[in-house]
């Protein structure tokens, strides 16, 4: 007979019991031991006389299942959600828990946190914060056998229908870069989501397609090479270079021999921020994008493959021919080495190239000539466009972030010049030889801009920002969805745009400032057009029942006084706000709606160092002479080598006596608070 549920189950209730466990674990020899103490805990939890339960998780068997409970407000769009498992090949099933319901029924404070149930549903054991693999392993395998010795397992698989299979066949699904041959006009697209390289004549006839439908790691001919989640491709002549990104490697296609081969990387994502061997033995981490450039020779020879070596935040080198870069010796063909960047995740320019930092490079473009001599970079996690001198190495800012080069969280959608400029995480970038533009593809802004590099000037070239594909002609009414690379072609004519998330090519004609899509085409096929739901009013979320609440001291104003109220909060020692996740404070008035009519009711907080002020204005016409404010603060943050990552909340309470009596200045309230 299942055990009576507790209801107001949180993760704390494991914590006494677990504990105890992981200590023992520590003093266990033997894996008969380890196994025995697992066993003994199960038959302790799994004997409550009421179960710990997760709400509406009644499965039984082993089923992994993803809980998505979503940090910015466009990840709790539906279709969002759907281009991410689609994306990153997610088979098992996801909860949108959009209002965060679980997040706050469960009390989850860090990312990720992993909970193991039994068959009813009972919570076992949780793991919070990466890094648990062994443990992960030994409590599932021990719950397992426990419950199969109880007879409480079934072996019948439980039905699942992938949202993949439910979709129309597309030519592309996330392309993520596209380059041209300048020689014949022919395009390659890196159809991410398919695993494979198009190589697509200017009509949109597909010539070859090599790799895919499926991820894989094999050399060979064109029936037999697979790719996993390729990015950057650039090509001369019939060879094209690829970055390989989920394999770690940089792939040669040669399109005359019909032949796949590796060039670089070992299969395995490699540490190595040096480098320095021949390719084939080099451990390199998430190739990024790749664009050919030359070496100190005047002569353009092609004689280097530039990476943009995203999992290291690093511009790595490989060289095709015996060749030597800037302040370095002369050079074995094949060696593939770091150029710039320390590996540390920073926006830190320098003129010594070894010593500037990079937050995950994404998009490369070369502008080999005078006064140029460099290779522009979008630095992703920065969100800024940097330059790279071919002369000396050293790294400049040209547009985007801030000063600071330990801030990546300097992002907007702001037009500007340099520093007052604003991008929000730019993937790709392609070099205008014949206009000295650099155009970005600034992906989470879904626009394209453009910047003069002699002025620092960016300005929006085309995209509105919404994410309705609703499809217009103009720059100016055109959209995007998370556009990952471009590049320039028809003697600058037109810009190629790999539009991501809408799986397009778009063509953009320069001279006549129309948008275009190119109709890659195979009778069979048909192109996913689907629309983006538009996202609802900002909704106050729930706060963890443990967070406290502070019940401040009564305040009176009259009618059209404003109240001030300055966040003074502490995050323990040792810590930071989460990066990427918008910490945020609300403002409600329960049964006193009136009071909110035209405030600000919501806002961010970025930097815990100057934490914001939130004002109300007390109405000209009060329908109640009492009330209470409720100001509700969520605040992520993680541990300095974000290891683990935490969300807190707090509640503060400010009750309200109107008067028609002018009480004089009232001293803004500060709200503290010390986590």
């Amino acid at each position: 007979m299942a055990a009576p549920a507790a209801r107001g189950s949180s993760l704390s209730g494991l914590l006494p019991a677990q504990t105890s466990l992981e200590y023992a674990l520590l003093d266990a020899v033997t894996q008969q031991e380890k196994d025995g103490l697992v066993y003994q805990y199960l038959q302790k939890v799994d004997g409550r006389e009421q179960d710990l339960l997760v709400p509406e998780f009644p499965e039984d068997g082993l089923l992994i299942v993803g809980v998505h409970s979503a940090k910015f407000p466009n990840e709790k769009v539906l279709d969002n959600i759907k281009s991410a498992v689609l994306r990153y090949n997610i088979t098992h099933p996801v909860v949108n828990d959009a209002d965060a319901f679980l997040w706050q029924e469960l009390e989850v404070s860090c990312w990720p946190t992993l909970v193991i149930l039994g068959p009813r549903g009972n919570m076992l054991f949780s793991l919070i914060g990466e890094g648990h693999k062994d443990k992960l392993f030994l409590y599932t395998s021990i719950a397992l056998k426990y419950y199969k010795d109880r007879g409480q397992i079934r072996d019948n698989k439980i039905g699942i229908k992938l949202y993949k299979d439910s979709l129309p066949p597309s030519p592309l699904l996330f392309p993520g870069k596209v380059t041209v041959d300048h020689a014949t006009n022919r395009l390659v697209v890196a159809d991410t989501g398919h695993h494979r390289i198009l190589v697509i004549w200017k009509n949109g006839q597909i010539q070859y397609s090599i790799g895919g439908p499926n991820p894989g790691r094999k050399d060979g001919t064109f029936s037999e090479a697979t790719f996993n989640s390729p990015q950057g491709v650039a090509m001369k002549n019939d060879v094209i270079y690829v970055a390989d990104t989920e394999n770690h490697l940089i792939r040669k296609i040669d399109l005359e021999a019909e032949q796949v081969s590796t060039v670089a990387g070992v299969g395995i994502q490699g540490t190595d921020r040096e480098g320095g061997a021949a390719g084939e033995q080099q451990p390199i981490s998430s190739p990024w994008d790749v664009v050919l450039g030359t070496s100190g020779s005047e002569v353009q020879r092609d004689d280097i493959l530039w990476i943009a070596m995203a999992g290291t935040h690093q511009i790595w080198a490989l060289l095709l021919d015996s060749g030597k870069l800037p302040k370095k010796n002369e050079l074995k063909k094949g060696t593939c080495l770091r150029f710039a960047g320390s590996g540390n995740e920073e926006n830190r320019n320098n003129a010594y190239p070894h010593k500037a930092g990079f937050a995950q490079p994404s998009g490369l473009s070369l502008a080999s000539e005078d006064p140029w001599s460099c290779l522009f970079v979008a630095d992703s996690e920065s969100s800024t466009v940097r330059t790279v001198s071919l002369r000396d190495g050293a790294v400049k800012h040209l547009v985007g972030g801030e000063r600071d080069p330990l801030n990546l969280f300097a992002f907007g959608d702001v037009d500007g010049v340099g520093i007052s400029a604003k991008l929000q995480h730019p993937l790709g970038v392609a070099w205008d030889k014949k206009r000295n533009l650099l155009y970005v593809a600034d992906s989470y802004n879904h626009k394209i801009k453009v910047v003069d590099p002699k002025t620092k000037n960016c300005t929006t070239l085309a995209g509105t920002g919404d994410l309705n594909d609703v499809f217009s002609s103009s720059f100016t009414e055109s959209t995007f969805n998370e556009p990952g690379g471009l590049c320039v072609g028809e003697n600058g004519q037109l810009l190629y745009v790999a539009d991501t998330n809408n799986h397009q090519i778009k063509v953009m004609d320069l001279e006549t400032r129309t948008v275009s899509v190119l109709p890659v085409f195979r009778s069979e096929n048909a192109v996913v057009d689907g629309p983006f739901l538009v996202e609802k009013q900002k909704t106050v979320p729930k706060l963890p029942k443990s967070a406290p609440s502070v019940e401040l001291s009564s305040v009176t104003a009259c009618p059209g006084q404003t109240l001030q109220f300055k966040l003074r909060l502490t995050l323990p020692s040792g810590t930071k706000l989460t990066e990427g996740v918008a910490s945020c404070w609300f403002l409600t008035a329960e049964d006193n709606e009136w009071l909110l009519q035209g405030q600000i009711l919501s806002g961010d907080i970025e930097n815990i160092s100057n934490q914001p002020a939130i004002s109300l204005q007390i109405p000209s016409n009060c329908l109640s002479l009492t009330a209470v404010i409720s100001i509700s603060v969520f605040l992520y943050y993680c541990s300095a080598d974000s290891s683990a990552c935490m969300m807190k909340g707090i509640l503060f309470r400010q009750p309200l006596q109107i008067t028609d009596v002018q009480p004089g200045r009232i001293d803004p309230v500060e709200l503290r608070y010390v986590f």
